[in-house]
């Protein structure tokens, strides 16, 4: 049977996966949101126009959006299918992206209702990744003692009453 540690990272991954596939999806093509897609369109170009960096660097609004789209689809898909430490990388570039898109929404202004999911699914990749970043408990090994060549279990002493010391 799977350890809950594993089954939390899969659930994490799958879920996390899906949604940001989703999320790249919309930003990429109105075919599953018209009304998603404008939105995402006239965020976009807030955020351009918030950074005039990013106009001088030849970074439009649309190109901005399709590359942040595209990103969240290929690490949403590595994220749901592939196995071992591609989905490590593939969590801490979404975790990444999640902190840019943060930084956009507070750079021009947006209320919290506006980001809110973003901080709640950073917070969530964050947590799959410190998850999966911790070594996996193994069950104590019993300690075996030699004596005189004979193999005896080692005998761990009985924790003293509380209050009372043992002098030997």
């Amino acid at each position: 049977m799977a350890s809950p540690r594993t089954i939390t990272i899969i659930a994490l991954s799958v879920a996390l996966g899906l949604f940001f596939v989703f999320m790249g999806t919309i930003k990429l093509t109105p075919r599953l949101s018209r009304d998603a897609y404008n939105e995402m369109k006239r965020a976009y170009k807030s955020y351009v126009r918030a950074l005039p960096m990013l106009k001088k660097m030849g970074v439009s609004s649309i190109l901005l959006r399709k590359s942040i789209g595209a990103l969240e689809v290929a690490c949403g898909i590595v994220m749901t299918l592939v196995p071992g430490r591609p989905k490590d990388v593939a969590n801490f570039l979404l975790l990444l992206l999640v902190l840019a898109v943060l930084f956009f929404h507070q750079l021009v202004g947006d209320p919290l209702k506006r980001y809110a999911h973003a901080l709640v699914f950073g917070i969530l990749l964050t947590c799959r990744l410190l998850i999966a970043r911790q070594p996996e408990e193994q069950p104590p090994e019993k300690r075996i003692l030699s004596v005189n060549g004979d193999e005896q279990p080692l005998i761990h002493e009985a924790p003293t009453e509380k209050g009372k010391m043992k002098v030997s």
